[in-house]
């Protein structure tokens, strides 16, 4: 079963062009930190305002630049079943390990034409999947029953990034589907909760920034260390909340990255705008609450 912490990268820019040697350096910091795998262009990724180009090259460096240290678990959904089966299929081709199908945003299908559309999918590839819940960005969830229906017909969907915010949906995932698929946080604040229910790692925005913390946290749930997991939990709780109260993902994550040397900008695409000063301040402060190497007062 998939397990450990997977960390959804961002997409470095400078002059609104990709940062080809950043995005290697970020990777790299990954893998020395010792995370299970890296997901490119996911919504941490900026992917709704990459090309289609870029989106392949960011799936063909991540490859090349993980160079067999962990999985490569490629962003390939979209509210276009058309467009999710050729992206599904391209990353294939280009090396991915896996492939995270968001839940098809903005035309709000209904739970058959949701699982239509994850069928479709997985009829296409044959690259293991991995369903993405996340409905405050898209506005539904994938249902419990979809879930199931799914997981039991086609045994190359593996698990389910579950970004809802509710620690029950794991405990009715894992109720309904009996069988080996995985239960990913989706969210860092909610890490230790949901795997003390079941769930067994996190697809992490933070661990871009802090990728050994966040791996020791879950490796010491995994173990049942759970007092060394709460330590960590705790110590870094105000930067898993706070960087979703200052601005939208993934804004304040490379905001965080450039203020710890990681990445040299912050920038990103419109329509998402960086930090103003006001809340760059609260950010640095944060890190320095939190101990993050690097970050100057």
């Amino acid at each position: 079963m998939l397990s450990g912490t997977f960390t959804a990268l961002v997409t470095p820019f400078q002059n609104d062009t990709i940062d080809r040697a950043a995005y290697k350096r970020l990777i790299d910091h990954q893998f020395t930190a010792g995370v299970a795998g890296v997901v490119p262009v996911g919504t941490t990724g900026e992917s709704p305002t990459v090309g289609y180009d870029e989106h392949y090259d960011l799936i063909r460096m991540a490859v090349e630049f993980t160079a067999g240290r962990g999985l490569v678990i490629a962003g390939t959904g979209s509210n276009s079943t058309r467009e999710a089966v050729a992206s599904t299929i391209e990353a294939q081709r280009l090396g991915a390990t896996h492939a995270l199908l968001v839940a098809p945003y903005y035309n709000k299908p209904s739970q058959e034409g949701l699982y239509r559309h994850f069928k479709a999918i997985a009829e296409a590839a044959a690259i293991p999947q991995i369903l993405y819940s996340i409905p405050g960005r898209c506005g539904i969830e994938i249902p419990v029953e979809t879930v199931a229906r799914l997981a039991s017909e086609f045994p190359h969907i593996v698990a389910i990034k579950e970004a809802g915010g509710n620690v029950e949906r794991v405990h009715q995932l894992r109720a309904a589907i009996p069988g080996p698929l995985a239960i990913l946080s989706g969210d860092d604040s909610l890490t230790l909760p949901f795997m003390a229910s079941g769930a067994t790692g996190v697809i992490s925005v933070a661990s871009n920034l802090i990728p050994s913390e966040v791996r020791s946290l879950v490796e010491a749930m995994l173990a049942d260390r759970l007092d060394e997991a709460r330590s960590l939990h705790y110590r870094f709780y105000p930067l898993f909340k706070g960087m979703l109260s200052l601005d939208v993902n993934p804004v304040p994550i490379k905001a965080a990255l450039a203020l710890a040397g990681i990445i040299p900008s912050p920038e990103v695409r419109l329509p998402l705008t960086s930090l103003d000063q006001g809340h760059l301040d609260t950010l640095r402060s944060i890190l320095l609450e939190c101990g993050v190497k690097g970050v100057e007062s």
